[in-house]
């Protein structure tokens, strides 16, 4: 542990401290007589500058800084699903139980309930070997997590002197000896990680399976990999945040974790109210079965914001060794980069484009690397993944501001949230002109085995939506009568694409999840109208006639339909394509066959 130094300096939550031999950079610290805890930002000589993690008021100059000889950690077992933390792995529940409605300085309850028991099957044997990653047990969780407790990743080799028998224990009590070349190390359900730190894992493997999301758009047109990294920008009103839960809730990840890092005490609470009444799609339990909140509102210590994220990553490190595939969703990066902006104003470092910090985008590349498909430490064969999702706020919606410019360089796909699209009550209002996805090339293959024409449809969707673009140009300009019944189908089409297929209600019992059979269905049918269309209108079939086709209706109905029911609406819409456009050929040639 640090020896005691003297603060000599108060700025806000920016603390000057002298005295402090052997401290280390982002040691955690407590200051004053309230215990306020901090973290060292920057060493020089013996004077260190401290972030506080909380208030500082009443705090003065030479009151004690004590140093704790540790970085900032979490705590990592069993009693983590289902929590709601402060950006440092406070528990916001026991602090309420402790403290009321108000945070208070100084009270630091612990992570993990020490005193819950859970019931341990052991996994491993007395003089088994074993190295870092291997599992030495499992713990029930929560009844949709079965979670693996882990030989921590410092162990290289071991053998197992000791292990308890099936029985009921808390957190902190020895479940096991393991005797490394260091000695005896006893095992504990729980064990620390430093945030800052990656946990380690054997390699990395291509991102070249799908994360599903239910989102139409999403899966159809910009898919995201399991282990990608996605980037959500937009400005204020265009649906940043409920798209965030709807991914929370329909996507196909096995754990959730979401961030929210400096938001809006309201919208932060309106999450915390909302997802526990949710329900996980695929078993029907509570989806904080197998969700983690961090929640950072923008009236809380920015140091703590700055820090939440890594808390999260951290959690979510934690799980992937496990072997499962998470979602890390944080709102947004871009009050994190402030909370950066502010620490480092505070610093007197010299500042780079709009004020923030030269170094924001290896921060930001620190953050999303940690995302991957990876193998993990251990002897057993586990594949999991984090897949990283970041909203950003630009100001303004200038997608050409830092953050946003400096995430885009980074991550691989790209949801352009357009506030034109969300004022006409479009939503999910991505942008599909601006968006992108670098991932769709290595999903081809896995697309193809949902239908053999996936990726010819969606180019075939693309290039309508483009013509549509060229042709609303050219008649903006000239007028829309210069439009033949060849030009204005595209029009009529690509609305069709737009409300038929496009347009999701997160709100809709059934639109709200669109399973990716379902998608492909849809889609196909949309576009196999224009091709039939295009075919009727060489044939002198008019336009009008085309649009008076029952079977339009079938195609606008289509989002409303149950996944469970639409293989028999696909085949009869297929079917009365065939049928209505058929007697429309027969009508246009006076009964003979066209």
């Amino acid at each position: 542990m640090s020896k005691a130094g003297t603060i000599f300096r108060v700025a806000g939550p920016f603390l000057l401290a002298k005295g402090m031999i052997g401290s280390r950079m982002y040691e955690l610290v407590t200051t004053g007589e309230a215990g306020v805890i901090g973290e060292i930002i920057r060493l020089e000589g013996e004077t260190a500058a401290i972030q506080a993690y909380e208030e500082t008021a009443g705090i003065k100059p030479g009151e004690k800084v004590v140093g704790t000889g540790k970085p900032l950690s979490v705590e990592l077992g069993p009693g983590l699903m289902g929590q709601i933390y402060d950006g440092i792995q406070r528990p916001l529940t026991s602090l309420e139980k402790l403290v009321g409605s108000r945070i208070q300085r100084g009270v630091i309850p612990p992570a993990l309930d020490q005193k819950k028991k859970w019931h341990f099957q052991p996994a491993a044997k007395k003089g088994a070997k074993i190295i870092g990653g291997d599992t030495i047990g499992i713990v029930q969780e929560t009844s949709l997590v079965k979670h693996s407790i882990l030989v921590p990743p410092r162990i290289n080799n071991g053998t197992v002197e000791r292990i308890i028998s099936e029985n009921e224990v808390t957190v902190t009590d020895p479940l096991a000896e393991i005797r490394t070349e260091g000695g005896l190390e006893e095992l504990h359900l729980m064990h620390t990680w430093p945030v800052r730190r990656p946990r380690p894992y054997k390699s990395m493997l291509p991102t070249d399976v799908p994360l599903l999301t239910g989102q139409r758009i999403i899966d159809a047109f910009f898919p995201l990999a399991k282990g990608g990294t996605a980037t959500i920008p937009g400005g204020f009103g265009t649906g940043k945040t409920v798209m965030l839960q709807t991914l929370a809730q329909w996507a196909d990840a096995d754990i959730v974790i979401l961030v929210g890092c400096g938001e809006r005490g309201n919208e932060m609470a309106d999450v915390v109210e909302k997802l526990p009444r949710l329900k996980d799609f695929r078993s029907g339990q509570p989806l904080m079965n197998r969700t983690i909140i961090i929640a950072n509102t923008s009236d809380m210590p920015i140091a703590a914001r700055e820090a939440s994220i890594y808390t999260a990553i951290s959690l979510a490190e934690y799980y992937r060794d496990m072997g499962y595939n998470v979602a890390l969703m944080a709102d947004s990066t871009s009050r994190w980069a402030e909370a950066l902006r502010e620490i480092s104003g505070r610093l007197e470092e010299m500042p780079g484009e709009e004020g923030y910090p030269a170094y924001l985008p290896s921060r930001l590349a620190d953050f999303y690397s940690r995302a991957g498909r990876v193998k993990t430490l251990g002897s057993e064969e586990r594949i999991g993944s984090i897949t990283a999702i970041g909203a950003v706020s630009p100001a303004g919606g200038d997608f050409s501001e830092p953050v946003t410019g400096g995430t885009l360089r980074i991550t691989k796909v790209f949801w352009a949230l357009d506030f034109a699209l969300a004022h006409r009550r479009h939503f999910p209002a991505i942008n599909w002109f601006m968006s992108y996805s670098e991932y769709m090339h290595t999903l081809e293959m896995w697309y193809e085995t949902i239908g053999s024409n996936w990726v010819k449809l969606r180019e075939e969707a693309m290039s309508l939506l483009k013509e549509e673009e060229e042709l609303r140009e050219i008649a903006s300009l000239m007028g829309a009568e210069i439009l033949g019944d060849k030009q204005r189908c595209v029009f009529e089409v690509a609305k069709m694409l737009k409300e038929y297929f496009l347009l999701q209600s997160a709100l809709h019992p059934i639109d709200m999840n669109c399973p990716l059979k379902k998608t492909y269905q849809m889609l196909h049918l949309i576009l196999k109208f224009y091709d039939k269309a295009r075919q009727a209108l060489e044939s002198g079939v008019t336009l009008a006639e085309i649009l008076s086709l029952n079977v339009k209706e079938d195609l606008a109905r289509m989002k409303i339909i149950r996944p469970e029911e639409f293989d028999e609406t696909n085949s009869k819409i297929n079917r009365s394509l065939d049928e209505q456009f058929d007697q429309l050929a027969k009508q246009s040639t006076g009964g003979k066959p066209a």
